[in-house]
């Protein structure tokens, strides 16, 4: 027998929510099934890591030569132009020769952080008049220098610690949605 006095009261997003608690519960079993495939296969989950770069850079250089275009003025655009094309040439030459090393995507990777930094710091020293807290964009363009100078530096244990750590964080993830869905499944009740 429950005691309903003391049963949390729910609004219609909870309810939602819980009722939907069998998706929650997938999505985080799907998460536990990649990272258990990443360190069972490491060479096709590299592989699959490589197109997802691709994408990524791709997309991000995109989105820096729509930002060049349409909000940049003056050298800001110039380093928008740059930073995006940059971008574009990283994830053209990773679909141009998928058959790339996890060595040499990491040192790919790594230069293009190097790179993205730097336009990121001239950025936001040129937008330092225009908007407020232009020290984060600065101060996140050196930490994309650190963390490429740092997969430069091992490129052998970035490209399999990469790897690891996503296929880490994909477990631990997948358990914590796998139990609150479990949680949110006796709400339901």
């Amino acid at each position: 027998m429950t005691d309903t006095a003391f049963a949390p009261s729910f609004g219609p997003l909870e309810r939602l929510i819980s009722k939907a608690w069998w998706a929650i519960f997938l999505r985080g079993l799907a998460a536990i099934a990649f990272g258990v495939v990443a360190f069972a296969w490491p060479g096709i989950s590299l592989l699959s890591l490589i197109f997802l770069y691709g994408v990524y850079a791709i997309g991000d250089g995109l989105t820096a030569l729509i930002a060049a275009f349409t909000s940049a003025k003056g050298s800001q655009r110039v380093w928008y132009i740059l930073g995006g094309l940059v971008s574009i040439a990283a994830g053209v030459v990773t679909f141009a020769w998928p058959g790339l090393t996890g060595v040499t995507l990491v040192v790919l990777i790594g230069v293009w952080s190097i790179v993205r930094g730097l336009t990121e710091i001239a950025a936001g020293v040129a937008l330092r008049k225009i908007i407020p807290n232009e020290w984060l964009f600065i101060l996140g363009g050196f930490l994309s220098i650190l963390f490429g100078l740092a997969l430069c530096a091992m490129p052998a244990a970035g490209a399999l610690g990469l790897l690891w750590w996503i296929a880490t964080w994909a477990i631990a993830f997948g358990l914590i949605l796998v139990v609150w869905a479990l949680r949110l499944r006796s709400l339901v009740r």
